[in-house]
């Protein structure tokens, strides 16, 4: 009883948390806007100028959602694999999933001339963005997962991940080399990731593709606590294996290809956030874990999004360089840390 009042504290915590970084987002930027008008603005009111009201609701307000919808993508998928291979460093970017997205987007932009004139329309739309992501990251998990049944040693798996990743970095270096500079530059700086330029209607679709991936995962939260204790485990539960495994594998590409897709290859969020849920929630239950990873993802995706904005300059900063800035120590003090479970 006790833990659980601590755990709807954290909750309520964290969800205070959240509307407050969503609304610091919106007023932080090349021209600071007091929190007061970020309200007025968002309750239908009018701010102390008119422009205000266009710089939030056109510009800071898509973005701060695509963040918060990025971070729970990321946050969850990085929850789901690192359940299913049962290893605390699987990550989106550490088994190749953000680079198996890469490659989906880099055939689409980069080798969008040897394709037909219309499927070379359709694959360079929003759609045919998210479906050729969201197939490179499916295919890449599939790879890994196919390598994960014949090594159990989970350090063997990571290292395949990362092998896959130089193997599709190859092929995006190859289509790199032949591409024109236009096609080159518009690429380069999707991979740099951005949460900013996305239209409404992207959005919707980044919602909608979020939303399916993060039903399969909830489908799976009963399964997901049976596999912590083993293989054998889960199936002497009645666990089917087999349609766990593929549920999670369409979820979690669902998930990493779709924000990939949309605002480009993000390190670090997917590993990091499922061990800070961990640590906070002291628990190995994936119905509050999921609660718990989806609300810190959301929130730490709103707290880069405001970092890279530099205050009082109209220059925005790489989303992926400040979450790697922020994952990276935290990764090193996770693997240096030698805390009874942290890596459970």
């Amino acid at each position: 009883m006790q833990q659980t009042r601590l755990h709807i504290s954290l909750f309520a915590a964290l969800g205070i948390a959240l509307v407050a970084l969503f609304l610091v987002d919106l007023s932080f930027g090349a021209i600071s806007i007091p929190l007061g008008d970020v309200f007025k603005t968002l309750t239908g009111g009018a701010p102390a100028k008119t422009s205000w009201e266009y710089i939030i609701l056109d510009y800071r307000l898509p973005k701060a959602i695509t963040a918060l919808l990025a971070g729970i993508g990321l946050s969850i998928g990085g929850l789901l694999m690192q359940t299913l291979f049962r290893n605390p460093l699987a990550g989106p970017d550490v088994l190749g999933l953000s680079s198996g997205a890469s490659l989906g987007v880099a055939f689409v932009i980069l080798g969008s001339a040897l394709l037909p004139a219309a499927l070379g329309v359709f694959f360079t739309s929003a759609y045919g963005v998210v479906i050729a992501a969201t197939a490179g990251s499916f295919l890449v998990l599939l790879a890994v997962l196919a390598v994960a049944q014949r090594l159990r040693d989970t350090m063997a798996i990571l290292i395949v991940g990362l092998m896959f990743s130089s193997f599709t970095g190859a092929i995006v270096g190859v289509l790199t080399y032949f591409s024109s500079a236009e096609k080159l530059q518009k690429y380069t700086f999707w991979a740099l990731g951005s949460l900013g330029n996305l239209p409404w209607d992207n959005i919707i679709i980044l919602g909608l593709v979020l939303l399916i991936g993060l039903s399969l995962a909830i489908l799976c939260i009963k399964p997901l606590d049976a596999l912590l204790l083993g293989e054998r485990y889960a199936k002497s539960l009645g666990v089917n294996l087999n349609r766990t495994r593929i549920v999670l594998i369409l979820a979690t590409s669902l998930l990493t290809g779709c924000v990939t897709a949309f605002v480009g290859p993000i390190a670090f969020v997917g590993l990091v956030v499922p061990h800070m849920a961990k640590l906070l929630f002291k628990t190995g239950s994936h119905k509050i874990l999921f609660t718990g990873t989806l609300l810190i993802g959301a929130a730490l995706m709103l707290l880069c999004d405001t970092f890279t904005q530099l205050p009082g300059s109209a220059f925005v900063l790489p989303v992926n360089a400040i979450t790697s800035l922020i994952g990276a120590p935290v990764v090193i003090s996770l693997l240096i840390s030698k805390k009874k479970g942290i890596f459970s």
